[in-house]
């Protein structure tokens, strides 16, 4: 398929597109021989006699608490003194290697399945030897999630129940079954493999089934959030509310971050005639799963309701119904409401009030965990990242600094180059990853506020560039640019709320949420099939990490406010992680893209991207500017 795009276009009708990331980091695939960390080879270093800096390798063993090499597979980053992250890899039989990198400091983090997170500071400028060992404790919160088993599985394994979980999610358990056999047979432990077998049964109307193979997924890992959720649904449709509860309330404690853990332990109190408590669980669902979360407003009323304020179940009724007018089930709720029945007689053994409750419904099943995608990472409201507790933060103030920052950028840029490199995977029917393609571009960058709001943005790709360039025709846009969301001009058009004060590589950061208002024009992104068609607008949300500081945008992350049916765009997620970039002929210093994410689902292509650029300019600058390590700022620059 061949699509053409438009070179120039405004701000507001971006012309395309951006998305995001599977993580990888269970099943992460091991760097390629010779271009970075490797396990157990030594490289020729360069020599300052030879005229080279003095270059080193670090040979990292990670050990269990018995001594001996850990048994799962782990993530090892190796992080420069700000916090940039210059080399990663994963271990071999608990080995990697860092060959050819620069004697310098270091901190050596390592991840695992299982184990807490550890870290080791190494200083390559004194070591007398460059072996580190880096000892491991098993974690005591466990694994949650259906994509998060305590051990990897085998590569065959893993592609079977990737067909599997391809199958289910589309509701076709027929498809999925050979798929979960032969992961069952290589796999027959494994949370995942338990956890969507028991799917596969639900869906075949086999519930007694289903739930043996939860219990045996929470076997093996007592934390897998999925399976406690399902378990808890289960015995709620069963009426057995005690046990219902039990599994829900663990859940909560494995994940207290997760909306959906909230919103059915608060059906559970409902039930359990606490309508105090349900309505303080359905209130945190809400507020942790923004615009995902709606569909708990009518549990949310009935709660309400059944504790005596008629008045804001009215109201928050009809906010629902107002938004969603097909829901029947909300209408016939509200109906009730304001038509109650004659409260039953005292022999009955009731005692009726005037606020008579509302036809018992079903907790709606869209509140269930959903089946992870096998290619798409979660999605930006599924839960809230951590963030410090206790910390106050004002939205005004960080929105406001942040602002400042995107209006120095846009004062202090016309234009810029760089050099962009591109990674492309189609990804088939089965989430599986494949054709890979590769890309280089001279990349130029062109911003132009002709208005206030209103920006001309023009990008480049080399003299002889055309959209027929990029793997299906189907070129990406707009990442530089996707920071303008927090312009004073355009900050206005999204609902924003601050969430608290993260980590990002170490430093704090201010977690901001950001959700495109309906009332208030789009103006961030749209779709366009060709350089004629009409454009699509496009509606984000998404969250921004914006450094304590300096009040620089440092990374954000974007999902689709909803999907588009129309144009057939079901999904659209995209992370960007911004560097400093220090022009020194201008002396300015701009935070312009590192690297960026892109997963997609258009027209029937589903693609994952990678970019990443180096090798910066200004426009009137001959100097080669790549991008440097953070700096850590003593006072706030706006002072």
């Amino acid at each position: 398929m061949f699509q053409r795009v438009v070179k120039r276009f405004l701000l507001h009708v971006i012309a395309f597109l951006i998305a995001f990331l599977f993580s990888g980091a269970v099943f992460a695939q091991r760097p390629t021989p010779g271009s970075g960390p490797t396990s157990g080879r030594t490289g020729t270093n360069s020599s300052p006699l030879e005229g080279g800096d003095p270059r080193i390798d670090i040979d990292v063993y990670v050990r269990g608490a018995d001594g001996a090499p850990i048994d799962v597979t782990a993530v090892v980053s190796l992080i420069a003194p700000m916090g940039q992250v210059l080399s990663q890899g994963t271990t071999l039989g608990g080995n990697i290697q860092f060959r050819g990198v620069a004697a310098s400091q270091y901190t050596i983090q390592v991840v695992a399945a299982g184990y807490e997170n550890a870290s080791k500071d190494f200083d390559g400028y004194n070591a007398g030897a460059s072996r580190v060992i880096i000892d491991m404790r098993p974690s005591s919160d466990g694994d949650v999630g259906a994509g998060s088993p305590q051990m990897l599985l085998a590569p065959k394994a893993q592609k079977e129940l990737a067909k599997a979980l391809e199958a289910l999610r589309a509701n076709k358990p027929e498809d999925a079954q050979s798929h979960l056999e032969k992961a069952h047979r290589m796999a027959p432990n494994h949370p995942a493999v338990n956890y969507l077998y028991g799917v596969y049964f639900l869906q075949m109307k086999d519930e007694e089934k289903a739930k043996s193979y939860w219990t045996k997924t929470l076997e093996f890992n007592p934390k897998h959030l999925s399976a406690l959720l399902s378990m808890s649904e289960a015995l709620l449709r069963e009426q057995k509310v005690p046990d219902a509860e039990s599994y829900v309330k663990k859940a909560v404690e494995a994940d207290p971050n997760s909306w959906r853990a909230h919103a059915i332990l608060a059906d559970v109190l409902l039930k359990d005639s606490q309508p105090g408590e349900a309505v303080k669980e359905a209130d945190h669902a809400l507020e942790l799963g923004k615009g995902q979360a709606v569909m708990v407003q009518p549990l949310l009323a009935r709660a309400l309701l059944a504790g005596g304020n008629k008045e804001r179940a009215e109201k928050v009724l009809r906010d629902y119904i107002q938004d969603h007018p097909n829901d029947g089930g909300a209408r016939k709720q509200l109906d009730s409401l304001l038509s109650p029945m004659p409260a039953p007689s005292s022999s009955a053994g009731v005692v009726g009030t005037e606020t008579n409750a509302a036809p018992e419904t079903p907790i709606d099943t869209s509140i269930s965990l959903p089946l992870p995608s096998n290619w798409l990472p979660p999605d930006v409201d599924e839960k809230v990242p951590p963030v410090e507790p206790g910390v106050a933060c004002a939205l005004d103030e960080v929105v406001e600094k942040a602002g400042k920052r995107v209006e120095e950028f846009i004062k202090n840029v016309d234009r810029f180059t760089a050099t962009e490199f591109l990674n492309h995977e189609t990804i088939n029917k089965w989430g599986i990853a494949e054709s890979p393609e590769k890309r280089k571009f001279d990349y130029l960058v062109s911003i132009e506020q002709y208005r206030p709001g209103y920006f001309g943005v023009m990008e480049y790709r080399g003299n002889r560039y055309s959209a027929g360039q990029f793997p299906g025709g189907i070129e990406t846009h707009g990442l530089p640019v996707l920071s303008l969301i927090f312009h004073p001009t355009n900050a206005g058009n999204f609902a924003m709320s601050c969430e608290g004060l993260a980590k990002w590589n170490g430093r704090p950061a201010w977690q901001v949420h950001f959700r495109q208002r309906p009332d208030k024009p789009n103006t961030i992104r749209a779709y366009k099939f060709g350089e004629n068609a009409p454009s699509h607008a496009v509606a984000l949300r998404g969250r921004a990490w914006i450094v304590a500081d300096s009040y620089q945008i440092v990374r954000m992350e974007t999902d689709l406010v909803a999907t588009l049916p129309e144009i057939k765009l079901f999904a659209d997620h995209t992370v960007v992680d911004y560097g400093p970039v220090h022009f020194k002929n201008r002396d300015v210093e701009m935070w312009l893209p590192q690297n960026a994410e892109v997963y997609f689902d258009w027209r029937g292509q589903r693609v994952h991207r990678r970019h990443s650029f180096d090798n910066y300019m200004l426009f009137s600058v001959d100097e080669k500017q790549r991008i440097a390590e953070p700096k850590m700022e003593t006072q706030n620059p706006e002072n």
